[in-house]
């Protein structure tokens, strides 16, 4: 469970009065590295909190992630974004990773877009290009629902079977058609980070069936699916590991490129 000072609860109730007219919300969005610009470039009628205005909510430290709640519309749905989420890496638990989407669900959000900056491991991918997620892999060991669970936000032991809902995807593919994008389909894993991956690791995630993998996301598929939410998930794939040919990379390249490809992302 999170710790005292960082509660889902105490977060969404901290929030309700300052964001009452974009309530309930139609739909919620995590936003990853470097892409940011979504929010600013798409929504309307913005109202946004920092996360440190938030009680009950963890401090985002890492430099590429903004850290706001953005509340806004768009084309008459009220949208709820999180600019920025929180990660194993920086030292927080996986109940603490996972506080920003019980703050969304416990607002109402029945429909999550989970959005990340990923490696492409598949070498059909290319770097640049974004990808539907239709299954995951958690290489975390650990899980945001160990401990006591909270009965009022799902089951003890929910279903995974079916994370990403199917509806959602066939949308996501129509609209990449309609606007000319690529959206390639396949299955994210998350490692804890913050280092990258070896050629070693690389390959064996192959071999696992990961098509891209990232530090991020699936802590917080699990604690949505526990809470019944309906959710969709994007990578923008920002670099490319072959594990016969690695090349270096870096988070200044990574971010570059999800920024470049966050521009897809938001049409």
């Amino acid at each position: 469970m999170p710790t005292p000072d960082i509660s889902p609860a105490r977060a969404a109730d901290s929030v309700k009065d300052r964001i009452s007219r974009f309530l309930p919300a139609d739909v919620g969005v995590i936003l990853g590295t470097g892409l940011g610009g979504f929010a600013q470039a798409v929504l309307q009628d913005t109202c946004k909190l920092a996360y440190r205005q938030i009680d009950g909510l963890p401090a985002s430290t890492v430099h590429s992630h903004e850290g706001a709640l953005i509340a806004g519309t768009l084309h008459g749905r009220r949208v709820l974004v999180l600019s920025g989420r929180f990660h194993l890496y920086e030292g927080y638990t996986p109940a603490e990773v996972v506080c920003g989407v019980r703050m969304l669900g416990l607002l109402g959000v029945q429909r999550l877009i989970l959005t990340n900056a990923a490696g492409a491991l598949n070498p059909q991918f290319d770097a640049g290009g974004l990808m539907l997620v239709t299954d995951h892999i958690n290489h975390t060991a650990v899980s945001p629902l160990a401990g006591p669970n909270e009965d009022a936000w799902g089951p003890r032991f929910p279903d995974m079977s079916r994370v990403y809902d199917p509806d959602l995807a066939a949308l996501a593919l129509e609209a990449a058609a309609k606007q000319g994008l690529r959206l390639e389909r396949g299955v994210y894993a998350q490692v804890p980070g913050p280092q990258l991956e070896t050629p070693a690791e690389t390959r064996m995630l192959r071999l696992m069936g990961a098509d891209a993998v990232g530090m991020s996301t699936v802590m917080e598929a699990i604690a949505a699916t526990h809470m019944g939410l309906d959710m969709l998930a994007i990578s923008c794939l920002t670099n490319k590991n072959l594990p016969d040919c690695m090349q270096e990379t870096t988070l200044e390249d990574v971010v570059a490129v999800a920024e470049q490809s966050g521009n897809a992302l938001a049409r």
